[in-house]
């Protein structure tokens, strides 16, 4: 029934507020892990206790390894990434006042990550151009109906967005045809060089994973210092582009070496350091919060369902862990 009411709003052509961004503002957001289950409205409000002022809205579609078929709103599909929960959740946040960036991410079965995703045959790139665009537009009209301040039309696929270029630029003009929003795509921290249609989307969102510093347990200069490195990167990019860049996802996880390459952490509980991830954070802030080209983002990422109001272990999230205080200080700055 909601989607239906959606696609009568957009028939009618219902009102859409357009969000004009401020740019000596940052995005001060969290990505939400979108529940299992139905929650009530005020969950939604416990971000705010970090002086967040965002929240990204994430519906899972699905692919199969080498398969180019795309999938979304199953059946047993978690309720909060599907069309209605997903719809319940922005509803909330705009209860709450929270701006909100949808963020349809794909889920490669047999691999996980999207970055790896690649098809032989001319004929299945076809087909997964037809399906992922279905899947994207499907998210921009419900976008548009609930106003949605930002869409983000794709996550961290290296390759169709490297040597599909024709096909990003199709699918932003078709987006921007039913969504009168902002627009922006998640390419991964190692390939938004690669893309060469950044001049079609109104920031170069970045999913900011850059390794900054190797060891245990780095001092915040260390964790600085090698922020400056990938800032002067950023800086002549954003230049090159005219176009702030939007950290659409980023973080840190609670785990020795988690400065450094996170794909190689030891995710086991005897690794767990909160007090890196806190150190981390800080070192982000820092360096970058007062950085004209920087548009802010959201930090991975926000559960929903603690565990007694706490997560422990090498996880993501900085709920309840010495990070959190770091974030609340900085996003505080921002209101």
């Amino acid at each position: 029934m909601r989607l239906f009411v959606i696609l009568l709003m957009l028939l009618i052509g219902g009102a859409t507020v357009v969000f004009v961004p401020d740019e000596a503002k940052k995005i001060s957001g969290v990505s939400l892990v979108n529940p299992p289950r139905k929650i009530n409205q005020e969950k939604m409000g416990e971000v705010k206790r970090i002086n967040a002022e965002w929240v990204a809205v994430i519906p899972y579609g699905f692919s199969r390894s080498g398969q180019p078929e795309v999938t979304f709103d199953h059946s047993q599909q978690w309720w909060g990434e599907q069309t209605e929960g997903s719809c319940t959740l922005i509803e909330y946040a705009k209860v709450h006042k929270l701006k909100v960036m949808l963020k349809p991410h794909v889920w490669v079965m047999g691999e996980g990550w999207t970055g790896d995703f690649d098809l032989n045959e001319s004929e299945d790139w076809l087909i997964w151009e037809r399906d992922f665009s279905k899947y994207i537009l499907h998210y921009a009209k419900v976008a548009d109906s609930l106003d949605v301040e930002i869409m983000c039309i794709g996550t961290e696929y290296r390759i169709p967005a490297r040597e599909r270029p024709e096909f990003w630029r199709g699918l932003i003009k078709e987006v921007r045809k039913v969504y009168a929003g902002k627009v922006t795509y998640a390419s991964n921290w190692d390939n938004y060089e690669n893309i060469v249609w950044w001049d079609d989307v109104d920031y170069i969102g970045l999913d900011a994973y850059f390794p900054l510093a190797e060891g245990v347990h780095p001092k915040i200069e260390e964790i600085e210092s090698g922020w400056s490195l990938v800032i002067e990167n950023l800086s002549s990019f954003a230049r090159r582009w005219d176009k702030q860049i939007l950290f659409t996802e980023y973080g840190f996880q609670s785990a020795n070496g988690a400065a450094g390459k996170h794909w190689e952490v030891d995710k086991s509980e005897n690794n767990i350091n909160e007090q890196l991830q806190a150190d981390a954070y800080e070192a982000t802030y820092r360096s970058l919060m007062d950085k004209s080209w920087f548009a802010g983002g959201f930090l991975w990422k926000w559960h929903f369902n603690a565990r007694n109001g706490r997560w422990r272990g090498t996880e993501w999230t900085p709920q309840n862990k010495p990070a959190e205080k770091v974030i609340a200080k900085w996003y505080r700055k921002n209101l």
